[in-house]
């Protein structure tokens, strides 16, 4: 029998309501869909009480939800990891090599790794996606690398159209204008890498201002 996983998505409760529930559910039922995991038969849109996250947990036994307290960002550091970045086209719970990353880069004193494949090109970050300005157009690693199709990926697409996909190595990334979004918190400035001030971008703050239709 072929193993099934057990898919994630974790949602924002913003002013009562979850404002990007439409995408997680798209994404989710695709997912559901590739991998062989029973859609839920019964899902309630989450909603009232205070700002939250409510994280859904389904797989072949069914769906588990649990809640914690919202944790904001208004800015991140960076730090390129040894921690090797494998495919991870679907958010499930195999994210061990995503806890390892991230505790590499947080004794390294950033707050999340920046990850690269086994071939060395840029791929994700432990907790963020990364994505760069290309001109006035949002640039971001291929999906065909591997990275995570992320509710933020699917919002600012919804908002600017198709992502510019870039291959790019980590000594590429030097000089660009970086930040970093989920569906968490939204999208947020990377400030350095490796110790070294990233440029600003004087787009980033109405992108960030449109990011909760």
């Amino acid at each position: 029998m072929s193993f099934i996983p057990t898919l994630i998505e974790t949602v924002r409760i913003k002013g009562g309501a979850a404002p990007l529930w439409y995408l997680h559910v798209r994404r989710l039922s695709e997912s559901c869909r590739q991998l062989g995991v029973p859609f839920p038969l019964k899902m309630d849109v989450p909603a009232g009480g205070p700002d939250r996250v409510v994280k859904l947990e389904v797989g072949p036994g069914g769906m588990t939800v649990t809640e914690r307290p919202l944790e904001l960002s208004t800015s991140v550091r960076l730090a390129t990891v040894r921690a090797v970045h494998p495919a991870y086209p679907h958010k499930t719970t195999g994210r061990e090599a995503f806890v390892k990353a991230g505790a590499e880069a947080a004794a390294a004193g950033a707050d999340d790794a920046l990850m690269l494949t086994a071939g060395g090109q840029v791929a994700e970050c432990g907790i963020w996606s990364l994505f760069w300005w290309e001109g006035d157009r949002v640039a971001a690693p291929p999906m065909r690398l591997g990275v995570l199709r992320g509710i933020a990926r699917m919002r600012i697409e919804e908002m600017r159209g198709a992502m510019v996909e870039q291959t790019l190595t980590r000594a590429q990334l030097e000089g660009r204008s970086l930040f970093v979004a989920n569906a968490v918190r939204g999208v947020v400035p990377v400030v350095a890498l490796d110790g070294v001030k990233v440029p600003e971008s004087g787009r980033l703050g109405a992108l960030a201002a449109q990011f909760w239709p």
